[in-house]
């Protein structure tokens, strides 16, 4: 006899356990860092405040858009050197940064379990409902599949009880060129951070986005249908809910471009006239200067080597390349020193 529609969902929802962990939610650091950004010169606010239950909605949209390639191409290649990746690596458990919506993990799951019967899949990200969702997916497609997910952002999950599991297999992947949200420093820590939770037999496969011609990058970001404008103005919305701010959002528009001589793209809100904005959580006013901007997020564009260099000085090394014909994005696959 078939179970019924009811139960199946009460199985599934058995697999999948989500938890915080127990050094604050992900979002505990936003007074400090918004009164660090805001008084700095010139401003910043960190991206991952763009990634609530909106924003992460928004960026599956921007993946979506025909000018954002990334998504696109990434998916393509994996779906290319995924029985490689999987047969070199071997994984009992896959351990995700920064996971969304799954889709392209989707690959990943299905060559796994085409191989065995069982595999825990732990994905991190600062967005519960993202989690649910595509949790609750992920094991009505793969009823073998156990989800044991974090709602966190990346130290903190890494660091969680489940990740450093010495006793399985694991294989940590970052894709969507997320890397390249982080400057070098802060991308050497991270990656760095994943090579502690490493034993010799784990793997690393990380996707970044890589230098190309300037006007295929310029339209990756600046969409015809403005999605990425409100992506990017989703940081203000954040702070005017979390910390009770004023911030007019038809007071700042979007503006991302490439900076050639950094190898990366910067995305900011320019304030379109002078202005002050009260922030009462923080009992702090901020003054904006006409046309002054907040920088949101840097994209930096990678070559071979420079992405060589940055997993060495995280103390790994380079397994696989991989990389489509028009040389877009690359898939590494690294192992511990």
């Amino acid at each position: 006899m078939k179970s019924s529609p009811a139960a199946r969902v009460s199985a599934s929802r058995e697999r999948l356990s989500i938890h915080k962990p127990a050094q604050g939610a992900p979002k505990s650091s936003l007074t400090g860092d918004v009164r660090a950004g805001l008084t700095a010169a010139p401003k910043v606010l960190p991206p991952k405040y763009f990634y609530d239950e909106a924003g992460s909605e928004l960026f599956e949209k921007i993946c979506a858009t025909p000018e954002y390639y990334p998504t696109r191409v990434e998916h393509n290649l994996l779906e290319e050197v995924v029985g490689e990746v999987i047969d070199l690596s071997e994984p009992d458990v896959i351990v995700e940064l920064g996971s969304g919506s799954s889709t392209k993990t989707e690959l990943l799951l299905q060559a796994v379990l085409s191989e065995q019967t069982s595999l825990r899949y732990i994905p991190i990200d600062v967005s519960e409902k993202a989690l649910v969702q595509a949790g609750e997916r992920l094991l009505r497609r793969f009823p073998p599949l156990t989800i044991d997910a974090l709602w966190s952002d990346y130290e903190r999950g890494l660091k969680h009880e489940r990740v450093r599991d010495q006793q399985a297999c694991k294989l940590f992947v970052f894709l969507g060129g997320t890397i390249g949200n982080f400057d070098h420093d802060e991308a050497v820590e991270l990656i760095s951070t994943v090579r502690e939770q490493m034993a010799d037999d784990d793997r690393f496969l990380l996707g970044a986005d890589r230098v190309k011609d300037h006007d295929t990058l310029h339209r990756a970001y600046n969409d015809d249908s403005g999605i990425t404008a409100q992506f990017n103005m989703n940081v203000l919305r954040v702070i005017n809910r979390e910390l009770d701010a004023d911030f007019d959002l038809e007071t700042f528009e979007h503006r991302a471009f490439y900076d050639p001589e950094l190898s990366q793209i910067e995305m900011h809100l320019i304030s379109k006239r002078a202005q002050q904005v009260s922030i009462r959580t923080l009992d702090l006013d901020v003054e904006f200067r006409r046309r002054e901007s907040i920088l949101t997020e840097i994209s930096r564009k990678f070559t071979v080597a420079g992405l060589t260099q940055l997993l060495e000085e995280a103390d790994m090394v380079v397994e696989r390349h991989y990389e489509p014909e028009n040389r877009y994005f690359s898939l590494v696959f690294a192992r511990p020193a």
